[in-house]
């Protein structure tokens, strides 16, 4: 008999995790390896993130916190959401947790009963059915294919809404297309969300700083007011930062959801960690202007990745409006057969071959829940970037029929 519990059969580890993990271990083997799967910044947090993590090390600030948060940056949080988001909370409306990831699975463990579904348009995070399924959920997704921009379309959330439908996940902009909303496209969504009223919001804003070509970030609790006591707005440190292995995370939302998710908080992990909340009081209240800068880099990099991978044959790349991520299609090798033989049937035996033949280590479509695409992480070195695709332009001229 296992020891094992049955809910681990619902879920899978995490693709992206597995794909980086992949890379590191070729790369220790002497292989020659690019890996573009890991949603990470290359830059390195800033200098005063830093400095006021040493003073906080320095002064002692080494000991429990409250659960959900320090006062200090709860308040950071609040002054955050009201100067960008134009969005007003009490220190009772805001959690703080592990990374963005404890935050969303709190919240999911805090309100899905057996049988309540949660609507995911796809492509999606990865984590997203996953979470929902050992809450004992039911992930709904919708597809949300490129001629849509990879956006939720106003009739298919409408199509999508049961009476057993609790939350609606929406994360723009997009892991893993980089897709992200105008304030128009997330009106259109947030006015049937008005005629659902049994059906809650969770806005997953973490790639909020980082939009393209004067786009202007919006989230549905902002756009529209009606929406706010059935929203929760999670955020975090993590992208903008550069703060990734700080692991801080946030949201605001309704008092009653908030001490939900705090008390599946105090018998888990209990408060996240005393240094990295202080670092993150400075980071979000501390100098923005780099952020702007390090955008621009991205951007530069986005539009590189773009035009390279539209010159590869059997590659098509649209251009996204946000996040450092991009989707393209592979459709065009599918039923093409690598220079030893094996046939392309899938964007999985895709990614496979490119990783075995050019060394380059992207995730497939298939993880993110449509197919046949892949994704690139161009939170990398130019240099790198352009290597990756030199290599990608390679491996798919040399496919055959």
């Amino acid at each position: 008999m296992s020891i094992l519990a049955s809910r681990l059969s619902r879920i899978k580890p995490s693709p992206t995790i597995a794909v980086t993990q992949k890379a590191r271990e070729l790369k220790a083997a002497g292989r020659d390896v690019i890996g573009l799967g890991a949603g990470e910044p290359d830059f390195d947090t800033p200098e005063n993130i830093k400095a006021a993590a040493a003073k906080a090390i320095a002064s002692g600030d080494t000991k429990y916190t409250n659960v959900d948060g320090t006062p200090a940056l709860k308040k950071a949080i609040i002054a955050k959401f009201q100067r960008e988001n134009g969005l007003t909370y009490t220190a009772e409306q805001i959690t703080v947790g592990t990374g963005g990831k404890q935050v969303l699975y709190n919240a999911l463990m805090a309100t899905l009963n057996p049988g309540d579904e949660v609507v995911i348009p796809a492509p999606y995070w990865v984590s997203y059915p996953d979470m929902v399924e050992l809450a004992e959920g039911t992930p709904v997704t919708v597809s949300c294919p490129a001629e849509n921009g990879f956006k939720l379309q106003p009739a298919d959330l409408e199509a999508a809404i049961t009476p057993k439908t609790k939350w609606l996940i929406l994360n723009s902009p997009s892991n893993p297309s980089g897709a992200a909303y105008t304030r128009d496209e997330m009106k259109a969504l947030t006015d049937v969300l008005v005629r659902h009223p049994h059906v809650w919001i969770m806005s997953d804003d973490m790639y909020e700083h980082l939009l393209y070509d004067g786009l202007k970030f919006v989230t549905p609790a902002q756009v529209e007011p009606k929406l706010f006591d059935r929203t929760l707005t999670v955020n975090g440190v993590s992208k903008s930062y550069a703060m990734t292995g700080w692991r801080i995370g946030y949201a605001g939302g309704p008092k009653e959801l908030i001490k939900a998710i705090g008390v599946i908080q105090s018998q888990s992990t209990s408060n996240p960690s005393s240094v990295s909340q202080a670092a993150a009081v400075e980071a979000l209240n501390g100098d923005q202007g780099f952020i702007k800068e390090r955008c621009e880099v991205f951007r530069q990099r986005r539009d590189l990745v773009v035009s390279m991978l539209n010159q590869a044959t059997g590659i098509k790349c649209p251009t996204p409006e946000g996040a450092f991520y991009v989707y393209p299609s592979c459709a065009g090798t599918i039923g093409r057969k690598t220079e030893s033989g094996k046939v392309i049937e899938t964007d999985e035996d895709f990614v496979t071959a490119l990783l075995e033949t050019e060394g380059v280590a992207v995730v497939q479509g298939s993880a993110f829940g449509l197919a046949p695409h892949f994704r690139i992480s161009y939170a990398t070195s130019t240099e790198e970037l352009e290597e990756a695709c030199r290599r990608i332009q390679r491996f798919c001229a040399s496919l055959r029929d």
